[in-house]
């Protein structure tokens, strides 16, 4: 069973920097994500890897606007996921350290998006398109634990 948090309706903001503690859970079908500005995604089919990527009306579905690090440890304890959004540009964060930037040269509404309120959505998904159809039943129960959830603006 899938499970989400989402802050539609309640919070929402235009630029700031939003940071999140979190502990990963493992294995293959898993798929923790936060929003469409994500933040952070994992996918248990890959272990080690963390994507950073915006999705945008240019770039819908396979969108060319991502980083993919590879964290050797990234499973093992909590990690801070962080992005600094301003009108120019997005910062993505782990741990501190910087790893990826987007800032499209042209800003317009198909290409940057990003200058309206946007809310937070938490989200553990399990299979589909991007975690994978074939879902390891033997990892269960697994568990993603959200340490907290900071906005500055």
């Amino acid at each position: 069973m899938s499970a989400r948090i989402k802050s539609e309706n309640l919070y929402e903001f235009t630029y700031g920097t939003v940071e999140v503690k979190a502990k990963l859970p493992q294995g293959h079908g898993l798929w923790p994500a936060c929003g469409e500005i994500d933040i952070m995604e994992y996918v248990g089919k890959t272990p080690h890897e963390i994507h950073t990527t915006l999705h945008t009306p240019a770039s819908f579905g396979q969108s060319v606007n991502t980083n993919v690090e590879t964290i050797g440890d990234i499973e093992e304890g909590f990690h801070v996921y962080k992005t600094n959004w301003s009108k120019d540009a997005i910062k993505f964060y782990i741990d501190d350290q910087l790893v990826y930037t987007f800032s499209p040269e042209e800003k317009d509404k198909k290409n940057y998006p990003f200058n309206k309120p946007f809310f937070i959505i938490l989200n553990m998904a399990i299979g589909g398109y991007f975690g994978g159809p074939d879902v390891d039943d033997s990892i269960f129960p697994q568990e993603f634990i959200i340490d907290y959830v900071k906005v500055y603006q």
